[in-house]
């Protein structure tokens, strides 16, 4: 790939993107874990527990080939981001839940996503030439961590301003994202059938899982409504921009950033269909219950 793209592209990405979750975020959503312990849980329980299992599931059954298989399971590892904020928004779930899934769950991150790709590396025997430098890990979420401080910053000293660059940044992170999968996708142009015909299906599937679990699974414990949508669209739309840098700078192999590039592309028609749908179930729900 491109070095401009990886060495400036990539951490821009990420700290756009992260900036623009500071700009939403205050102390008070944390605090509100006390309030909504159960979906905060439930939600949780999901993304870092049950979607790494799916998905190593997933990558077994279609055997993959080692690089895209570690890839599919750091996708699985990565948290949600701006995205599934924005989703949840369009569709009427519960934002403030979703961004204090997506701040505890990008701390969770700092451990479980490196643990679960290294597995996945120890599963395909690649530690010879695949690693997880623990001081690149480290370097990795304090980029992460800096721009959501300094955009939690700015929403407690100009929250007007924050309110004004929160749509901005919400498309600027999309247009990021889209160059970088376009990107990657340009840079694997002779493997891209391939890696399509590899990976296509089980990121479709893995998608629709996801997105699935986040709704059904918290519904079955008591989360309905607004919750239930936004715990739908954390589980099941993830920060593929961080997986992408972990694949490339960290893991230093393009390859195992492909799966989250195909995801990406099928994530955005996805999660669109599946709010409309969600948004609509509950909607009709609420009216009966008014009626």
């Amino acid at each position: 790939m491109d070095s401009a793209l990886t060495t400036v592209g990539l951490p821009l990405a990420l700290a756009i993107i992260m900036f623009g979750l500071g700009l939403d975020l205050t102390i008070g959503d944390f605090k509100r874990v006390g309030r909504t312990p159960k979906a905060v849980a439930v939600a949780l329980a999901c993304q870092i527990v049950l979607l790494p299992a799916i998905c190593f599931g997933l990558v077994v059954l279609f055997d993959l080939p080692a690089l895209l298989g570690i890839g599919m399971l750091l996708l699985a590892a990565s948290p949600g981001g701006t995205t599934a904020n924005l989703f949840s928004h369009l569709f009427r779930g519960d934002v403030a839940l979703n961004i204090t899934l997506t701040a505890i769950n990008t701390v969770i991150a700092v451990v479980t996503l490196p643990l679960i790709t290294g597995l996945a590396i120890a599963y395909y025997d690649r530690q010879d030439d695949v690693t997880m430098p623990l001081v690149e890990i480290v370097k990795v979420f304090a980029l992460i961590l800096l721009p959501v401080g300094i955009g939690m910053l700015v929403n407690n000293r100009a929250p007007d301003f924050a309110r004004r660059m929160d749509k901005p940044v919400r498309i600027g992170s999309a247009v990021i994202l889209a160059i970088l999968v376009v990107g990657i996708l340009l840079d694997q142009l002779e493997n891209v059938g391939d890696y399509l015909a590899d990976v296509g299906l089980i990121a479709a599937l893995f998608c629709a899982i996801s997105l699935a679990v986040g709704y059904f699974v918290p519904k079955a414990f008591g989360v309905t409504g607004p919750q239930a949508i936004a715990s739908s669209m954390e589980v099941g739309v993830h920060n593929a921009t961080l997986a992408i840098f972990v694949a490339v700078e960290v893991l230093d192999d393009v390859e195992i950033s492909v799966p989250a590039a195909v995801y990406s592309l099928i994530m955005f028609l996805f999660a669109a269909l599946w709010g409309m749908w969600v948004s609509r179930q509950v909607a009709a729900r609420e009216g009966a219950s008014a009626g």
